[in-house]
């Protein structure tokens, strides 16, 4: 007589994601500078004199120190990054593929940012907290994300794939994918899909933002050359049907 117990197996949990090498990601970095700045000529010397990509360089060495336990040396070599780059990313950031900052200086990247694959931050920018408290706090840029030269997007916000920050924008709300904020606070101003696209490559004209104020001072203007004109009108009519108006009464008391 044959005895058979089942044993009940363990399913194999599937494979998580596998990590991209940091030499493949720094090579990422470095590519894609070509594709968003034209005064790029080659890949030697986008290395040696671009300090975007040496505050990039900083970050994924002292990012995989952090994501290691290793703590205070991530800090250390995040803050001899900031001094060799002055731009400040905290080793405790989640970054995409090709992440580039043009004219690398004074960028502030908070520890729980989180930022997608082909962002694109120009100068000045801060991704920074409103809170004192642990946990989410800083942004996160998905992907495709361009924000203008002094732009500042704080809190645990979301600004959605494709979208574009203008310049000295202050984004405390979270905003829909493929639109363009401007202003302080931030406000969209360019509905969804209306900028022009670019086939194969990142849309990089930031500087074709409408003017809001512009606009509105245009239509005021508008609004009372119009009502000039009816007023005229409309003092013409009275003046034939022999009614006096404001204007004839003042001229005929001047007379007397």
């Amino acid at each position: 007589m044959t005895c058979v117990v089942d044993i009940p197996l363990a399913d194999p949990s599937p494979p998580g994601p596998v990590k991209p090498s940091l030499l493949k990601l720094l090579r990422e970095d470095i590519d894609c500078v070509r594709q968003r700045d034209p005064a790029a000529r080659g890949q030697f010397e986008t290395l040696l004199t671009y300090p975007g990509i040496h505050a990039v360089i900083w970050y994924r060495i002292a990012n995989r120190l952090w994501t290691a336990g290793w703590r205070f040396p991530a800090r250390l070599l995040s803050w001899l990054g900031r001094f060799a780059s002055n731009v400040d990313i905290h080793p405790g950031a989640r970054i995409g593929h090709r992440f580039f900052i043009d004219h690398g200086a004074g960028v502030v990247i908070g520890e729980t940012a989180e930022i997608g694959d082909d962002v694109t931050l120009y100068h000045g920018v801060t991704l920074g907290g409103t809170s004192w408290y642990p946990g989410k706090r800083h942004p996160t840029l998905e992907d495709g994300v361009i924000v203008g030269a002094g732009a500042k997007i704080l809190g645990p916000i979301t600004v959605g794939a494709r979208a574009r920050v203008g310049a000295n924008s202050v984004v405390i709300e979270s905003t829909p994918p493929d639109v363009t904020v401007v202003g302080i606070p931030a406000r969209v101003v360019r509905p969804q899909l209306s900028h022009r696209r670019v086939v194969g490559r990142i849309d990089l004209d930031h500087h074709l933002m409408p003017d809001p104020v512009g606009d509105a001072i245009e239509v005021l203007l508008d609004r009372v050359e119009f009502l000039e004109a009816r007023l005229t009108h409309m003092q013409k009519r009275l003046r034939h049907a022999g009614v006096p108006t404001r204007g004839t009464a003042l001229l005929e008391a001047d007379d007397d």
